[in-house]
């Protein structure tokens, strides 16, 4: 360094303090989370995983208000309606075992854990790990449970099944709106005797007066199935294909998306399979030509401010990536989409 004063001036601050202390006040109260007193932090490889390391209550499910929680982390393994190659079942351990997401948002300047009180409640209880008619209705009732609680419920499964159930419970009261990134816009029928699959949630959802069509934005879409969509027309709901994104740009997409959601209640639903299988191979269907990870975060960032009353990560099967990469991408976007329910909770308290 040339200028000596300065360097003398670092020495002075720096030069004999632990990596504990952090003078930027921003910066200082993430530290504080991290290092509680000390200047050792946890090894990330240390202790039970949980989801985006949050503390671990099992015990919150059994207590009439959660535990006093805010926003409930749960596990969701359930993957009997899927329609290509099984495995999301193991989605909610894979996102667990990933390490060093968070605890600050860089861009939004957030550190959610700090504004809200959030547990990993663990996974949800299931009756029968053979019929997929029964694990909807326990997924039902357990969401009841957490939104009659006044908890917002931000889970990974577990195929995108899953999702239609949930949406039985957060919008139970009025519809909601969604926004919905996804290879597939998953509006289908029944097939082969089965409402509760994959591919038809959010059909289904429409028509059980739980999700509101104009106010559900899809993004990324994209694939030989596009025959299988028209509901999603029909109904309504906006839909940007993933060739789409590079002509419209983000920002365009963030603006739209602004437009379609409003200002009402929104459900958030990520599938990893939005995201090109050169991101996330780690899914039961990939489709070629999909969106980067940075696009997704640019997205999830813009969004941050809607009112959130929900959210999910689905389609994570770890056993199709060896690298972890797809889990990597599941856990980010649960964290951005816990920035999100954070943003909403403390707007909703006027903080």
């Amino acid at each position: 360094m040339s200028d000596q004063e300065k360097l003398e001036r670092l020495r002075a601050k720096y030069g004999s303090i632990p990596g504990s202390m952090i003078f930027d006040p921003t910066f200082k109260r993430v530290a504080e989370l991290q290092f509680k007193g000390s200047d050792r932090r946890v090894w990330p490889w240390a202790n039970a995983a949980t989801l985006l390391d949050a503390p671990y209550r099992p015990d919150a499910p059994d207590l009439p208000d959660f535990g006093g929680l805010d926003i409930a982390l749960i596990g969701v393994p359930m993957d009997l309606g899927v329609t290509n190659r099984a495995g999301a079942r193991l989605g909610p351990r894979a996102v667990r075992a990933v390490e060093r997401i968070g605890p600050y948002e860089h861009v939004l300047g957030m550190v959610p854990a700090a504004d809200a009180k959030l547990a990993d409640i663990g996974d949800m209880p299931f009756t029968s790990r053979f019929s997929l008619d029964q694990c909807h209705e326990d997924i039902e009732t357990f969401y009841r449970k957490v939104v009659a609680a006044g908890v917002i419920p931000l889970s990974v499964g577990g195929d995108h099944s899953i999702t239609g159930s949930i949406l039985k419970a957060v919008g139970e009261k009025r519809p909601v709106g969604m926004l919905h990134i996804d290879a597939h816009c998953d509006t289908s029928g029944t097939y082969e005797g089965a409402k509760f699959h994959h591919g038809g949630p959010f059909r289904k959802a429409v028509l059980d007066g739980t999700l509101d069509p104009e106010r559900t934005i899809q993004i990324g879409i994209r694939g030989g199935a596009e025959f299988l969509w028209e509901f999603s027309y029909e109904s309504g709901m906006s839909v940007i294909h993933a060739e789409e994104v590079t002509g419209m740009g983000v920002p365009a997409i963030i603006e739209k998306a602004k437009q379609v959601l409003g200002t009402g209640p929104v459900y958030v639903s990520f599938d990893v399979d939005s995201l090109d299988p050169a991101f996330a191979p780690g899914t039961g269907t990939p489709e070629i030509g999909g969106l980067t990870t940075r696009e997704v975060l640019e997205i999830f960032r813009g969004l941050n401010g809607l009112d959130v009353i929900g959210g999910d990560v689905v389609e994570v099967a770890p056993q199709y990536d060896t690298t972890s990469n797809t889990a990597h991408a599941g856990a980010q976007m649960l964290f951005e989409i816990l920035c999100m329910a954070v943003t909403a909770l403390k707007a909703r308290r006027g903080a």
